[in-house]
Protein backbone atom coordinates (compact mmCIF):
# COMPACT_ATOMS: atom_id res chain seq x y z
CA UNK A 1 0.00 0.00 0.00
CA UNK A 2 1.54 2.85 -0.96
CA UNK A 3 1.54 6.01 1.73
CA UNK A 4 0.49 9.09 0.44
CA UNK A 5 2.23 12.03 2.77
CA UNK A 6 -0.34 15.60 3.09
CA UNK A 7 1.11 18.67 4.66
CA UNK A 8 -1.17 20.77 6.50
CA UNK A 9 -1.23 24.77 5.99
CA UNK A 10 0.65 25.42 8.98
CA UNK A 11 3.13 22.79 7.79
CA UNK A 12 3.49 25.18 4.67
CA UNK A 13 3.80 28.01 6.46
CA UNK A 14 6.58 27.09 8.79
CA UNK A 15 8.49 25.37 5.79
CA UNK A 16 8.07 29.01 3.86
CA UNK A 17 8.94 31.08 6.70
CA UNK A 18 12.18 28.82 7.27
CA UNK A 19 13.35 29.36 3.70
CA UNK A 20 12.67 33.07 4.01
CA UNK A 21 14.68 33.32 7.23
CA UNK A 22 17.69 31.09 5.15
CA UNK A 23 17.38 33.91 2.41
CA UNK A 24 17.51 36.28 4.67
CA UNK A 25 20.69 34.63 6.36
CA UNK A 26 22.60 34.37 2.75
CA UNK A 27 21.48 37.92 2.14
CA UNK A 28 22.88 39.26 5.47
CA UNK A 29 26.13 37.36 5.45
CA UNK A 30 26.47 39.43 1.60
CA UNK A 31 25.67 42.76 3.61
CA UNK A 32 28.32 41.85 5.84
CA UNK A 33 31.00 41.30 3.66
CA UNK A 34 30.53 44.86 2.21
CA UNK A 35 29.30 46.55 5.61
CA UNK A 36 33.25 48.65 5.48
CA UNK A 37 32.52 49.81 1.95
CA UNK A 38 31.25 53.38 2.57
CA UNK A 39 30.90 56.67 1.33
CA UNK A 40 32.39 60.30 2.48
CA UNK A 41 32.58 63.57 1.26
CA UNK A 42 35.84 65.57 1.90
CA UNK A 43 36.32 69.20 2.02
CA UNK A 44 38.75 70.57 0.46
CA UNK A 45 40.75 74.12 -0.96
CA UNK A 46 40.52 74.88 -4.14
CA UNK A 47 43.90 74.36 -5.92
CA UNK A 48 47.07 72.01 -5.68
CA UNK A 49 45.42 69.85 -2.86
CA UNK A 50 42.97 69.02 -6.03
CA UNK A 51 45.82 67.02 -7.27
CA UNK A 52 46.89 65.48 -4.36
CA UNK A 53 43.23 64.03 -3.09
CA UNK A 54 42.80 62.92 -6.41
CA UNK A 55 45.54 60.22 -5.13
CA UNK A 56 44.24 60.13 -1.82
CA UNK A 57 40.93 59.00 -3.48
CA UNK A 58 42.25 56.21 -5.14
CA UNK A 59 44.21 54.87 -2.34
CA UNK A 60 41.08 54.70 -0.10
CA UNK A 61 39.27 53.21 -2.43
CA UNK A 62 41.29 50.08 -2.15
CA UNK A 63 40.50 49.71 1.34
CA UNK A 64 36.75 49.93 0.31
CA UNK A 65 36.03 53.50 1.06
CA UNK A 66 34.59 55.84 -1.89
CA UNK A 67 35.95 59.80 -1.20
CA UNK A 68 33.95 62.48 -2.84
CA UNK A 69 35.99 65.37 -2.54
CA UNK A 70 33.91 68.54 -2.47
CA UNK A 71 36.20 71.84 -3.35
CA UNK A 72 35.49 75.35 -1.70
CA UNK A 73 37.07 78.55 -2.30
CA UNK A 74 36.43 80.65 1.03
CA UNK A 75 38.03 78.89 4.30
CA UNK A 76 35.31 79.86 6.08
CA UNK A 77 32.85 77.57 4.38
CA UNK A 78 34.76 74.03 4.86
CA UNK A 79 33.69 74.10 8.97
CA UNK A 80 30.48 75.39 8.53
CA UNK A 81 29.56 72.80 5.69
CA UNK A 82 31.02 70.10 8.17
CA UNK A 83 28.82 71.00 11.34
CA UNK A 84 25.79 71.37 9.22
CA UNK A 85 26.55 67.41 7.96
CA UNK A 86 26.74 68.60 4.33
CA UNK A 87 30.25 66.79 4.40
CA UNK A 88 31.80 64.21 6.29
CA UNK A 89 35.29 65.33 7.10
CA UNK A 90 37.57 68.78 5.49
CA UNK A 91 41.63 68.65 5.17
CA UNK A 92 42.33 72.67 5.08
CA UNK A 93 43.43 74.24 8.25
CA UNK A 94 45.52 74.03 11.94
CA UNK A 95 44.64 73.68 14.95
CA UNK A 96 45.01 77.42 15.76
CA UNK A 97 42.50 78.22 12.82
CA UNK A 98 40.08 75.50 14.31
CA UNK A 99 40.06 77.00 17.80
CA UNK A 100 39.28 80.44 16.45
CA UNK A 101 36.46 78.87 15.07
CA UNK A 102 35.00 76.76 17.83
CA UNK A 103 35.54 80.00 19.83
CA UNK A 104 33.36 82.15 17.76
CA UNK A 105 31.10 79.49 16.05
CA UNK A 106 30.80 76.96 18.68
CA UNK A 107 31.80 74.27 15.94
CA UNK A 108 31.85 70.42 17.11
CA UNK A 109 34.85 69.82 15.77
CA UNK A 110 37.88 67.85 16.32
CA UNK A 111 41.35 66.80 14.54
CA UNK A 112 41.53 63.62 13.37
CA UNK A 113 44.96 62.71 11.43
CA UNK A 114 47.65 65.07 10.15
CA UNK A 115 48.98 65.94 6.65
CA UNK A 116 50.81 68.84 6.51
CA UNK A 117 52.81 71.63 7.77
CA UNK A 118 53.62 74.83 5.19
CA UNK A 119 55.84 77.01 7.59
CA UNK A 120 54.72 80.79 6.94
CA UNK A 121 57.60 82.95 5.54
CA UNK A 122 58.73 86.57 5.20
CA UNK A 123 59.48 87.21 1.68
CA UNK A 124 61.02 90.32 0.00
CA UNK A 125 61.72 91.54 -3.59
CA UNK A 126 63.76 94.65 -2.19
CA UNK A 127 66.15 93.36 0.85
CA UNK A 128 68.05 89.69 -0.01
CA UNK A 129 68.19 88.91 4.28
CA UNK A 130 66.11 90.15 7.43
CA UNK A 131 69.46 92.45 8.35
CA UNK A 132 69.26 94.30 5.02
CA UNK A 133 65.49 95.51 5.71
CA UNK A 134 65.96 99.10 6.13
CA UNK A 135 64.57 101.29 9.15
CA UNK A 136 60.90 102.51 8.58
CA UNK A 137 60.30 99.40 6.27
CA UNK A 138 56.60 98.79 5.39
CA UNK A 139 55.85 94.59 5.96
CA UNK A 140 52.71 93.04 5.28
CA UNK A 141 50.98 90.19 7.16
CA UNK A 142 47.93 88.41 7.02
CA UNK A 143 44.59 90.62 8.47
CA UNK A 144 42.81 87.68 9.83
CA UNK A 145 43.16 86.30 13.66
CA UNK A 146 45.62 83.28 13.19
CA UNK A 147 47.60 83.97 10.76
CA UNK A 148 48.37 87.85 12.04
CA UNK A 149 49.42 86.11 15.10
CA UNK A 150 51.66 83.58 13.21
CA UNK A 151 53.22 86.48 11.01
CA UNK A 152 53.76 88.81 14.35
CA UNK A 153 55.53 85.76 15.82
CA UNK A 154 57.86 85.16 13.12
CA UNK A 155 58.56 89.37 12.98
CA UNK A 156 59.31 88.77 16.96
CA UNK A 157 61.67 85.47 16.15
CA UNK A 158 63.56 87.52 13.05
CA UNK A 159 64.32 90.53 15.70
CA UNK A 160 62.32 92.96 14.05
CA UNK A 161 59.82 93.72 16.95
CA UNK A 162 59.08 92.31 20.37
CA UNK A 163 55.39 91.62 21.43
CA UNK A 164 53.80 92.05 25.20
CA UNK A 165 54.98 89.35 27.81
CA UNK A 166 52.35 86.41 27.54
CA UNK A 167 51.48 87.35 24.26
CA UNK A 168 49.31 84.31 22.35
CA UNK A 169 48.80 82.98 18.96
CA UNK A 170 46.39 85.44 18.33
CA UNK A 171 48.65 88.17 18.57
CA UNK A 172 47.76 91.95 16.85
CA UNK A 173 50.22 95.21 16.24
CA UNK A 174 48.46 96.47 19.37
CA UNK A 175 50.51 93.83 21.47
CA UNK A 176 53.90 94.91 19.39
CA UNK A 177 56.15 96.08 23.62
CA UNK A 178 59.07 97.23 21.30
CA UNK A 179 59.83 98.28 16.94
CA UNK A 180 63.29 99.77 17.51
CA UNK A 181 63.66 99.85 13.83
CA UNK A 182 59.93 101.23 13.36
CA UNK A 183 58.83 98.46 11.01
CA UNK A 184 55.46 99.65 9.89
CA UNK A 185 52.69 96.69 9.39
CA UNK A 186 50.84 96.61 7.00
CA UNK A 187 47.83 94.32 7.55
CA UNK A 188 46.37 92.49 4.05
CA UNK A 189 43.65 90.13 3.11
CA UNK A 190 46.14 86.69 3.47
CA UNK A 191 44.67 86.00 -0.59
CA UNK A 192 46.32 89.42 -2.22
CA UNK A 193 49.37 90.15 0.21
CA UNK A 194 51.39 87.30 -2.21
CA UNK A 195 50.54 89.68 -5.09
CA UNK A 196 51.38 93.01 -2.79
CA UNK A 197 54.60 92.50 -2.38
CA UNK A 198 56.35 94.24 -4.96
CA UNK A 199 54.75 97.27 -3.32
CA UNK A 200 56.12 96.70 0.20
CA UNK A 201 59.61 96.35 1.48
CA UNK A 202 58.49 92.60 2.75
CA UNK A 203 55.60 90.44 3.63
CA UNK A 204 54.67 87.23 5.71
CA UNK A 205 52.46 85.31 3.31
CA UNK A 206 51.16 81.76 3.96
CA UNK A 207 53.30 79.18 1.68
CA UNK A 208 50.51 78.24 -0.66
CA UNK A 209 49.41 81.90 -1.28
CA UNK A 210 52.96 82.42 -1.79
CA UNK A 211 53.06 79.50 -4.35
CA UNK A 212 49.82 80.85 -6.02
CA UNK A 213 51.79 84.81 -6.45
CA UNK A 214 54.74 83.31 -8.00
CA UNK A 215 57.03 83.82 -4.86
CA UNK A 216 59.63 81.40 -4.33
CA UNK A 217 61.72 80.06 -1.70
CA UNK A 218 64.89 80.21 -3.28
CA UNK A 219 64.62 83.72 -4.83
CA UNK A 220 62.28 85.41 -3.09
CA UNK A 221 62.28 84.16 1.08
CA UNK A 222 64.20 86.05 3.58
CA UNK A 223 63.02 84.08 6.53
CA UNK A 224 60.76 81.36 8.07
CA UNK A 225 58.96 79.71 10.79
CA UNK A 226 60.30 77.00 12.18
CA UNK A 227 59.10 73.72 11.38
CA UNK A 228 60.06 71.38 14.36
CA UNK A 229 56.84 71.80 16.74
CA UNK A 230 54.99 73.76 14.87
CA UNK A 231 51.33 74.11 16.04
CA UNK A 232 50.46 75.14 12.40
CA UNK A 233 50.55 71.66 10.94
CA UNK A 234 47.39 71.17 8.97
CA UNK A 235 45.15 67.53 9.49
CA UNK A 236 41.92 65.78 8.65
CA UNK A 237 39.52 67.33 10.62
CA UNK A 238 35.31 65.52 11.46
CA UNK A 239 32.87 66.07 13.62
CA UNK A 240 32.98 65.15 17.42
CA UNK A 241 32.33 61.58 18.38
CA UNK A 242 33.43 60.77 14.34
CA UNK A 243 36.30 60.22 14.87
CA UNK A 244 36.90 56.80 16.29
CA UNK A 245 34.81 55.53 13.13
CA UNK A 246 36.22 53.04 11.24
CA UNK A 247 36.48 55.32 7.68
CA UNK A 248 37.93 58.00 9.48
CA UNK A 249 41.00 55.80 10.22
CA UNK A 250 41.23 54.74 6.58
CA UNK A 251 40.39 58.09 5.34
CA UNK A 252 43.68 59.17 7.72
CA UNK A 253 44.91 55.78 6.65
CA UNK A 254 45.22 56.74 2.54
CA UNK A 255 46.53 60.01 3.45
CA UNK A 256 49.09 59.27 5.49
CA UNK A 257 51.73 56.63 2.59
CA UNK A 258 54.11 56.87 0.50
CA UNK A 259 51.93 56.90 -2.80
CA UNK A 260 50.50 60.81 -1.71
CA UNK A 261 53.56 62.11 -0.09
CA UNK A 262 55.33 61.43 -3.23
CA UNK A 263 52.21 63.21 -5.38
CA UNK A 264 52.33 66.10 -2.46
CA UNK A 265 56.06 66.67 -3.03
CA UNK A 266 55.53 67.12 -6.76
CA UNK A 267 52.64 69.57 -6.23
CA UNK A 268 54.27 71.46 -3.79
CA UNK A 269 57.71 71.23 -4.84
CA UNK A 270 58.54 71.62 -1.06
CA UNK A 271 56.77 74.56 -0.37
CA UNK A 272 54.63 72.50 2.32
CA UNK A 273 56.27 69.36 4.37
CA UNK A 274 54.63 65.92 5.21
CA UNK A 275 53.54 66.24 9.07
CA UNK A 276 52.48 62.97 10.39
Amino acid sequence: MTRIFTTSPAASRRAVLAMMMATASVAGLSVAAHAEDKSVKVGIMSGEDEDVWKVVTAEAAKAGLDVETVVFNDYTQPNEALERGDIDANAFQHKPYLDAQVKTQGYKIVPAGYTAVWPIGLYSRKAGSVAELGDGAVVGVPNDPSNEGRALKLLEAQGLIKLKAGTGILATPADIAENPRQIEIKELDAGIIGRSVDDLDAAVVNTDWALKSGLTADKDRIAQEAVADNPYRNFIAVRAGDESQPWVKTLVEAYQNPVVKAEFDRVYKGTGIAAY
